[in-house]
C-alpha cells in the first residue's frame, strides 16, 4: 500500500506478542537511518489520550466533534466519533503530513504489508499461514520449533531489529 508518495508497513501481532516494543525499535531504526517516519496504532478497546479536569476533555464532554490542543512543543487533534463508525485506515492515512514511511501496528485485516510479532510464551498461534498481508515473521521460537509449522514467510530474531528494519526496507524497494 503507498498513499501519496509515503511507504506503508505493518507490524501485527496477537496481545502481547511485542507489537509496541517492536515499533518502538522500528522507529528509531528508521530514523537512524535517516528517514522520515510517522505511526499509526489500533486499538481495539476505548483509547482515552486525554484525562478529565483538563479543558481539552471538558471541551469533548461540552459536545465539540473536534478539539485541537496547541503547544510550543506539539499539537494534537482529537475527534469524537460520537457513533459514526470508526474511519478506514485508507482515511486515517491522508490525515497525516508527508513521511518517507507510516509504520501501522494492528490492523491484521488491512491489505498493506506486515511483520507478525510472535513470542512463544503467548500461546496463541501465528497469523502467517493464513494471512498473506503477513511477509515475515518476527519470533523468538526458533526454526524446526512446533509453533512455526505451516509458515513460509522468512524467520526474523524478534529482537533483531536491524535485520527486520533491512527486511521491510528491502520489501518497500528502499534498501541501499
Amino acid at each position: 500500500m503507498k498513499t501519496s508518495g509515503m511507504k506503508i508497513y505493518g507490524v501485527t501481532g496477537w496481545k502481547n506478542a511485542g507489537k509496541t516494543g517492536l515499533m518502538e525499535r522500528l522507529v528509531a531504526e528508521f530514523c537512524a537511518r535517516g528517514l522520515t517516519v510517522s505511526t499509526i496504532k489500533h486499538a481495539h478497546h476505548e483509547t482515552e489520550i486525554d484525562h478529565p479536569g483538563r479543558d481539552s476533555y471538558r471541551h469533548r464532554e461540552a459536545g465539540a466533534h473536534e478539539v485541537l490542543v496547541s503547544s510550543p512543543v506539539r499539537w494534537a487533534l482529537m475527534q469524537e466519533l460520537r457513533g459514526t463508525p470508526e474511519p478506514a485506515l485508507e482515511d486515517l492515512l491522508t490525515r497525516l503530513s508527508p513521511v518517507d514511511l507510516v509504520l501501522v501496528e494492528g490492523y491484521k485485516r488491512a491489505p498493506h504489508p506486515k511483520v507478525e510479532a510472535h513470542r512463544l510464551e503467548t500461546g496463541r498461534p501465528l497469523l502467517a499461514p493464513e494471512n498473506a498481508t503477513v511477509r515475515a515473521v518476527a519470533t523468538n521460537a526458533i526454526a524446526g520449533d512446533p509453533a512455526l509449522d505451516g509458515v513460509t514467510v522468512p524467520l526474523l530474531a524478534h529482537d533483531d531489529t536491524a535485520a527486520i528494519t533491512d527486511f521491510i526496507l528491502s520489501e518497500l524497494g528502499l534498501a541501499p
